[in-house]
């Protein structure tokens, strides 16, 4: 069952582009050693392997170095806009004395990023049609606020958009699960490191889910809701997430997978992925 309208274009101003950003994750986030960064430090300050042109110094050796935390995660485009969209090409280098401003502007950007990737795959499900006007208006309204000024981006009312966001996107998940006939569908309670090699998970909602070193070899995730699962050493080899709905490149990242693994059109294949 075809779930995705297939539109490559819209999804490019979402791919991260570090080759245009400033380091922007490497220092305004927050990192725990035990989340899988290099070592614990504050927001603000540039990660230990950051250089001097925003490239990271042990980028291949992330894997060898076992920096999971660095491997999966994506900003969803905000780095590159911050950077060169808002700032002009202007860093925190540049200008020190803004550079908690833009730290705190990344961090909102990010937030209405992601918030608006979701919307877009929404806006994309051909299930969600019949409620495609009210998805774009809330891209409108996030693309607009991510071009203004850094005043009125940190004055914005995110967790009042925020609210508006959640509202569609439970109407979007009920509408594709009533398309794949999969209301109510049982899932099992716990997946942590559980052997689910070969299953049909189509239609499931594993929305917010551990799915931490579970085993998902071979299996298929036909109008599957991702929204906020932990797929942190999942293993999808050989498994078809091609019409998965809310997975992001995060959560790929993250996962165990190969060549053989069928994505979502607009996710790339990790390095790691052989």
């Amino acid at each position: 069952m075809l779930i995705h309208e297939r539109n490559d274009k819209i999804w490019e101003p979402m791919k991260s582009n570090c080759s245009k950003c400033s380091g922007l994750c490497c220092t305004a986030l927050f990192f725990s050693k035990a989340d899988g960064f290099p070592k614990d430090k504050v927001s603000g300050q540039p990660c230990i392997n950051l250089l001097n042109d925003y490239r990271c110094k042990i980028h291949p050796q992330l894997e060898k170095q076992k920096m999971k935390g660095c491997i999966g995660y994506d900003c969803f485009g905000a780095g590159q806009q911050v950077t060169q969209i808002i700032y002009q090409g202007q860093t925190w280098r540049d200008m020190p004395n803004l550079a908690t401003e833009i730290f705190d502007v990344f961090i909102m950007v990010f937030k209405l990023y992601q918030i608006r990737y979701y919307l877009t795959e929404a806006m994309l499900l051909i299930p969600a049609q019949p409620l495609k006007n009210s998805v774009q208006s809330l891209i409108k309204e996030n693309i607009k606020i991510c071009q203004d000024q850094p005043g009125n981006i940190l004055s914005f009312d995110l967790e009042q958009y925020r609210h508006r966001a959640n509202h569609i996107l439970k109407q979007v998940c009920k509408l594709l699960q009533q398309s794949v006939h999969s209301e109510g569908k049982k899932v099992p309670a716990n997946f942590l490191g559980g052997n689910f090699k070969g299953q049909d998970m189509s239609g499931a909602d594993l929305s917010a889910k551990l799915l931490i070193a579970a085993n998902f070899e071979k299996s298929l995730f036909n109008g599957t809701l991702f929204l906020g699962a932990d797929t942190r050493d999942t293993n999808f080899k050989n498994a078809d997430l091609s019409e998965a709905v809310f997975l992001t490149q995060g959560q790929v990242n993250s996962a165990k997978g190969n060549r053989q693994t069928k994505l979502p059109y607009h996710l790339d294949y990790p390095v790691t992925w052989k």
